[in-house]
């Protein structure tokens, strides 16, 4: 007989929006389980956001080395030791892991390890080593995120074909790679791949790179990209795999050409965790793309139960779990909470760095937003130029009838801390004269938001005047 236990509430998953809705709830109240499967933090901690940065970290230290010369500094040539950034970076997420349990164990979460599914929407059923186990709940929020997509173009099941998850395991550096898809995961890894000396190749299907992005990121970057030694095929698909071998592919592209690389990556989009749930008999509806269909307070159609993260379908991205997981949190322990996605901050780490936060200018022009744009390039910026990060730019896109700073995109070193000045800006209505009148400090990279907030009105003082 399967063992029974009672909770006031259950949460499923325990990545960025599980665990962080797991201490909200238990911060309101008492009698909170979390259930994981797998390792406490999610994909995030474990399989991208964590790991990718800490890969990027060892080649951005590999990359300044070699550019050494450039500081005044003589060198030999370094040598790179994938295997012993992959364990740093295992070490790393192992720390986080802890830190996580801490917290959960300091809050009082019960967790219990097991694949879990709903019974019901006031019961949850979970594998255990142990054998099953039914936990009769008051509420229940899935987190169950994420994974990487999968084409049947390629035998996943072949050594030398790629998830971004085999991609953070490599210990041998790849003389070539092919990486399927430009977005943001496919641009992070052609970076850290590219620093270790491997010959990347891009393929993609859409007519530029980063097509989410800002059509000028998207064409600034495809030149950054292609200076470092990266080829770029946009508009571009693999329309069959001609030879898997255990050290490599060949494969044949759209335009007819052949192509071999001693591994393939692909990061074509994620797939979304909502089957085995136990969703159709607890009356839980998806969407067309298996996404769990939430109202704007988390809810979904099951009375009772929530849903947040990547399930969900909506912004793919952890601190957007976490809010929605404090958010579903807050409602299922009585309070009355609401998501509000109109200030979002988006970073890529690809180098030099990319972030975006509110409307682009063609997204405000669809809206029907008369803009005004504020420009201003860090090659204009004493400590971008000192820190020898010249590249790139700050675009502020600006309300022209309130003044109001309405979105902003950021492609620069530090663009990932940079934006949430921006963000702010947004959040509260700051106007682009008000951030142009506050006193920035000199020598700093912030410096090129000032500017730019100073370019909306055509007076920013180290930048030539808009031709008219």
């Amino acid at each position: 007989m399967a063992e029974t236990q009672k909770a006031k509430l259950v949460i499923v998953g325990a990545g960025p929006g599980g665990y962080v809705a797991a201490i909200r709830a238990a911060q309101l109240g008492s009698g909170v389980v979390l259930v994981e499967k797998n390792l406490l933090g999610g994909t995030c901690l474990n399989w991208g956001c964590i790991p990718t940065k800490a890969l990027l970290a060892c080649t951005e230290a590999l990359v300044m080395i070699r550019d050494a010369d450039e500081y005044g500094i003589k060198v030999a040539d370094p040598v790179p030791d994938l295997k012993f950034m992959v364990e740093r970076k295992e070490k790393i997420s192992e720390q986080l892991r802890k830190g996580v349990e801490q917290l959960l164990k300091a809050n009082k979460v019960d967790i219990v390890r097991g694949t879990a599914s709903l019974a019901s929407p006031n019961q949850v059923k979970v594998e255990t080593e142990e054998g099953e186990k039914l936990i009769d709940t008051e509420k229940v929020i899935l987190a169950t995120g994420s994974e990487p997509a999968r084409l049947p173009t390629f035998d996943f099941d072949q050594p030398a074909i790629l998830t971004s998850t085999e991609g953070l395991e490599l210990t041998e550096i790849p003389k070539t790679m092919i990486i399927v898809g430009s977005g943001v995961v496919g641009s992070e890894f052609a970076t850290i791949y590219n620093g270790l000396g491997t010959k990347v190749t891009m393929v993609e299907l859409m007519p530029r790179i980063l097509p989410t992005e800002d059509d000028r990121v998207s064409q600034q970057m495809k030149r950054i990209l292609g200076k470092k030694g990266i080829e770029i095929l946009t508009e571009t698909t693999i329309d069959e795999m001609l030879e898997y071998r255990p050290d490599g592919v060949k494969a044949k592209l759209s335009s007819g050409e052949v192509l071999e690389a001693d591994k393939l990556l692909v990061s074509i989009g994620r797939s979304l965790n909502s089957a085995d749930l136990g969703l159709e008999e607890a009356g839980v509806e998806l969407g067309k793309r298996g996404e769990i269909l939430v109202n704007e307070r988390m809810e979904t159609s099951a009375p009772g139960v929530y849903a947040i993260g990547d399930v969900v379908g909506g912004i793919l991205l952890a601190h957007v779990a976490s809010f929605e997981g404090v958010c579903a949190a807050e409602n299922a322990m009585g309070m009355d909470a609401v998501m509000n996605y109109n200030v979002v901050p988006a970073c890529i780490f690809t180098e030099p760095e990319i972030a975006s936060v509110g409307l682009t200018p063609s997204k405000a022009e669809e809206q029907g937003t008369e803009t005004r744009i504020g420009r201003f390039m860090f090659g204009g910026l004493g400590k971008a130029l000192a820190m020898g990060k010249g590249q790139g730019f700050i675009q502020l896109v600006v309300d022209a009838s309130s003044d109001k700073i309405i979105g902003c995109q950021i492609m620069s070193a530090h663009a990932s801390d940079l934006i949430h000045e921006l963000a702010l800006a947004i959040q509260m209505g700051i106007t682009a004269d008000q951030l142009g009148r506050t006193i920035h400090a000199h020598p700093s990279l912030a410096e090129a938001v000032m500017e730019a907030a100073e370019a909306a009105h055509n007076r920013a003082i180290h930048a030539a005047p808009a031709r008219k």
